[in-house]
């Protein structure tokens, strides 16, 4: 490396940045002459020198920023050493430098992957800064790039699967409203173990279901998915109430993969007339009723418990009185256990009646309730919420 007049320090990153560079060179001239010329234009640098691929390898930790590699050294040349360095380090930015007849190698390398090459003997101090922070930007923007493009495939991904797996109502009434939301609580998961469905049937019946199977995997999705199903055809073959719950728990008891595996459950019918609805929840938070009284949740005397858990029991029913207008809202768990504020204090549904109460005072009927619900669970939890969640809400009259 030969070294040339320096033109001045390049601040392409903030002032007060300290570089944590890995020089790999096995000529201690070269490397020494590297050290004078970078520290003379960038001050704030902290270089580690490793002269074999094997040295460089064990020194490269997430604290360095990049790696300027040598392609000729005394175990790994050319391009294999470069390979190398980048399976060892992907999100780290890489600059190469190579000699004067070498420079068709520069560009076979940023084709492998590095962010740049540079040639020793056009090296002065304020290019080699110039060069070491461009390539850092430069894979900082490759990699915003790719989890662009990546979030992109998992949105299409969602809305594929969504379009497949979640259900399109079976609904004819034309005097009821209904909106779901659905929201899967792992990272960048397709589908959580929350289910959701509503069918009509020929007498005019409308019944509803929400459930949660427990865990928050694949394999819990896929069972929720099976359920939701299950539900569906019993419900379409005529199957209703209490034994369509004693037939869904058999499913499960057959379809899960342990016995620790259980779900909880809400389901409802409401007859033609839409004034009254049945309501069973098996282990279920209590569905939210919006009239024009205001906002309740439905009464806590009749709750069997999970699917699951204990077979052979029975499922009682609540009766409600709904009148022309109203909104039954159900809900999985994961709107109600987020967090409230820094300590460990949850929403619960003590929470979420304060803040359907204060929704249903600022007129907020259908879509703007349900979205507003979440979020501002999502705001007092601090965070998107973790668990998984689905909201069915069905309405009628003023109230859709």
């Amino acid at each position: 490396m030969t070294a040339t007049q320096s033109r001045g320090r390049e601040g392409l990153l903030e002032a007060g940045d300290c570089l944590r560079l890995l020089l790999v060179e096995d000529d201690p001239g070269d490397a020494f002459l590297f050290e004078e010329l970078l520290t003379e234009s960038e001050p704030d640098v902290e270089i580690a020198v490793a002269r074999t691929l094997a040295e460089a390898l064990g020194a490269l930790t997430p604290a360095v920023q990049c790696v300027i590699v040598d392609l000729s050294l005394p175990d790994a040349h050319g391009l294999a050493a470069l390979r190398q360095v980048i399976a060892h380090a992907p999100d780290t930015a890489v600059l190469v430098l190579t000699g004067l007849n070498d420079a068709h190698v520069g560009v076979a390398s940023v084709a492998a992957g590095a962010q740049d090459y540079l040639v020793k003997q056009d090296v002065d101090g304020a290019l080699l800064t110039r060069a070491i922070r461009y390539a850092i930007e430069r894979k900082r923007a490759d990699e915003s790039e790719k989890q662009l493009v990546e979030a992109r495939a998992v949105s299409r991904e969602n809305a594929r699967m969504e379009r497949g797996l979640l259900p399109v109502p079976i609904l004819r009434d034309p005097s009821l409203g209904h909106l779901a939301r659905y929201r899967p609580g792992r990272a960048r998961a397709l589908l959580g173990g929350d289910f959701y469905d509503t069918v009509q049937t020929d007498d005019g019946v409308v019944h509803g279901v929400i459930g949660d199977v427990s865990g928050h995997g694949a394999d819990e999705a896929s069972l929720g998915v099976r359920l939701r199903m299950a539900w569906r055809t019993l419900v379409l073959a005529g199957r209703t109430g209490g034994r369509l719950l004693e037939t869904l728990d058999t499913v499960l008891h057959h379809e899960r993969w342990s016995e620790e595996i259980f779900t909880t459950l809400c389901m409802f019918e409401l007859p033609p007339d839409r004034r009254s609805a049945r309501v069973w929840r098996a282990g279920h938070p209590r569905p939210l009723l919006f009239d024009r009284d205001g906002v309740t949740a439905i009464p806590d005397d009749a709750c069997g418990p999970a699917l699951g858990l204990l077979p052979g029991l029975e499922w009682p029913a609540t009766d409600l009185e709904l009148g022309d207008d109203w909104a039954l809202m159900l809900y999985t768990d994961g709107l109600i256990e987020g967090q409230i504020g820094e300590g460990n204090e949850r929403l619960d549904l003590s929470g979420l009646l304060v803040l359907a109460k204060e929704a249903w005072q600022r007129g907020e009927h259908g879509a703007p309730l349900v979205d507003g619900l979440m979020a501002e669970a999502e705001r007092l939890n601090g965070d998107v919420l973790s668990d998984d969640l689905a909201v069915l809400l069905l309405s009628r009259g003023d109230l859709r």
